[in-house]
Order: structure tokens, then C-alpha cells, then sequence
């Protein structure tokens, strides 16, 4: 440790005094002096704070200010609502069992959408992903398909299969479909040739090069989609449910909209991206556990 030239300092303490200055000093002289000690409070030392804490200061703070800005007049309730009258609203649906059976009609929307769409997309990118010729059929209507934005084949749905249920699935099916294709599509055609020689050195037939190295290899990229293909079939539920819908959370919307309760459409709102997160977990949870056991499936 050097010593510093700086004035003396009260919290600097010596452990012996300091020699005279001589007039000339070797490098040997200077070996053993005795180095000053800075004595640092432990006051000022430094709490690492645990990041779970710092990552919910931000929303508590944008909840704390949300409520100040409402408690002062700035926002009216007719622009939003405080956090305390939509917590309170939030249990008033809950307890008369608005709100739950609301939750399970769109649960069972993405559910049922999200099963075809997780089929399609995926038969698709094998197809397309495992065959020289389903590629040449299947690729190119599929990337001029999507491009398309599904929200705007809402009127042709309604017309197609009319204001039931059939098109909010319709509509959930085509947002899932694209995204898990082009994410199992580019895991499939990303597999490292390396592997597949490998595979084929050892006598593996082509139905066990796909089994064992190619399914493996664009597994990562498939949950990816499958993540990506959550947050569309939740984006794709919203606007399914503004079709002459008579249950769900968006139809609690609706209703909330004509009579201008915003507090009840912001709790719509958190229970969407509630529901969101929550699958969102499951598939991550899901993809750690598939990811860990995937070198059981790749065998030898």
C-alpha cells in the first residue's frame, strides 16, 4: 500500500513514528517501514441488498406514486382508478364469483387454441424442417401466411364460422401456429452437421438420426417458441374475446367499457398478465427439466 501525500487525516492512525527524512535513501532502507493503517468505519461499509429486493422497488414505487397521484386529484377516477379502489373491486369480483368464472372461460380458450396451435405448428416445421420436398410445399406458404396479421382475418372468421366459439379458437390457433413453426423450423435445420455425421459413422438409420440428434438439437429452439407462442395466444385472446363474447375476461371488459369502470378493465388487465406469467413459469420450469435430461434422449 502506498502512502498518500494528502493532509493528515483524523481516521489515519500510525503504528510507530516516522523516521526523519534522510538525505538519501535506498530501496534496502525503505524494506520493513512501517505502512500507514486507514481505519474505515464500519458505518460506511457497503450492504449488499438482496436483489429480490431491488427488483419489486420499482413497481412499489410506480404503485406508491400511482396512488399519490390519485389521492391529490391529478387522476380522477373516471381517467383510472387508485390502487386501493381496484384492489377492493378485484375482491368484490372474486367473492361473487364474477371474476373466477371469467378466468376459467379463457383459460380454456387458450388451452384448446393453443393445443391446435402447438400441433400445426409443429407438424408444419417437421415437415418442412425434416423433408427436402415438404420444405419446397410447405416453407414458402407458410412465410407468406404469416405476414399476414391474424387480427385482420377477424371479419373472415366471423363469416367462416360465425360468432361462436369456433372463430375466438380459430384466431388463438393461427397466432400459436407461426411462431412455434419458425422457432422448431430453424432448431431443426441449425442442428450441427458435426452431430449428424457422428450419428451416421455410428449406423444410425435415418429415423435414429431424427430421434436421437435432430429432435434433441431443435428442442431448445421449440420451448423458445413455445414461450414466444404463449404471449401471442394471451395478445390473440384479447382481441377473440371482443367477438359477441358472453363470457371471459374479456367480455368483463366489454361490459366495463360501456359503463366506463376503469377500475374493473385495469383489473381485467392484471388478470391477464397474472395469467401470462403464470404459464410463462410453467413453460420455463418445463424447459429447464426437458433441457437437463436431454442427453438421456440422444443416446449413442
Amino acid at each position: 500500500m502506498s502512502i498518500s501525500h494528502a493532509p493528515p487525516d483524523p481516521d489515519v492512525v500510525t503504528k510507530s513514528p516516522a523516521p526523519e527524512a534522510a538525505p538519501a535513501e535506498s530501496d534496502a532502507d525503505s524494506v520493513g517501514r512501517p505502512e500507514l493503517v486507514r481505519l474505515v468505519p464500519s458505518s460506511t461499509r457497503r450492504t449488499r441488498v438482496p436483489r429480490w429486493l431491488r427488483r419489486t422497488s420499482g413497481p412499489v414505487l410506480l404503485l406508491i406514486l400511482w396512488q399519490l397521484l390519485s389521492s391529490t386529484g391529478v387522476l380522477t377516477p373516471d381517467v383510472l382508478a387508485s390502487p386501493g379502489t381496484i384492489a377492493r373491486v378485484a375482491g368484490d369480483l372474486f367473492s361473487d364469483g364474477s371474476l373466477p368464472n371469467a378466468m376459467g372461460v379463457s383459460l380454456q380458450r387458450v388451452a384448446i387454441g393453443l393445443l391446435f396451435g402447438v400441433v400445426v405448428g409443429t407438424g408444419l416445421a417437421l415437415v418442412s424442417g425434416l423433408f427436402r420436398v415438404g420444405e419446397d410445399l410447405v416453407d414458402a406458404s407458410v412465410q407468406m401466411l404469416r405476414t399476414v396479421p391474424f387480427v385482420g382475418l377477424i371479419p373472415l372468421f366471423i363469416i367462416w364460422f360465425g360468432i361462436g366459439e369456433a372463430p375466438k379458437i380459430a384466431i388463438i390457433t393461427l397466432g400459436v401456429s407461426f411462431p412455434l413453426y419458425l422457432n422448431v423450423y430453424a432448431g431443426i435445420r441449425g442442428v450441427d452437421a458435426q452431430l449428424i455425421e457422428a450419428g451416421e459413422s455410428l449406423g444410425l438409420s435415418r429415423w435414429g438420426l431424427v430421434r436421437h440428434v435432430v429432435l434433441p438439437g431443435a428442442l431448445p429452439g421449440a420451448m423458445t417458441g413455445l414461450r414466444y407462442s404463449l404471449g401471442i395466444s394471451w395478445l390473440a385472446l384479447v382481441f377473440a374475446e371482443q367477438i359477441n363474447a358472453d363470457a371471459g375476461i374479456g367480455f368483463l371488459m366489454v361490459q366495463a367499457r360501456d359503463f366506463l369502470r376503469t377500475d374493473v378493465i385495469v383489473v381485467c388487465l392484471i388478470v391477464y398478465a397474472f395469467l401470462g406469467l403464470l404459464a410463462d413459469f410453467v413453460v420455463r420450469t418445463l424447459e429447464r427439466l426437458l433441457l437437463q435430461w436431454r442427453p438421456t434422449f440422444t443416446g449413442r
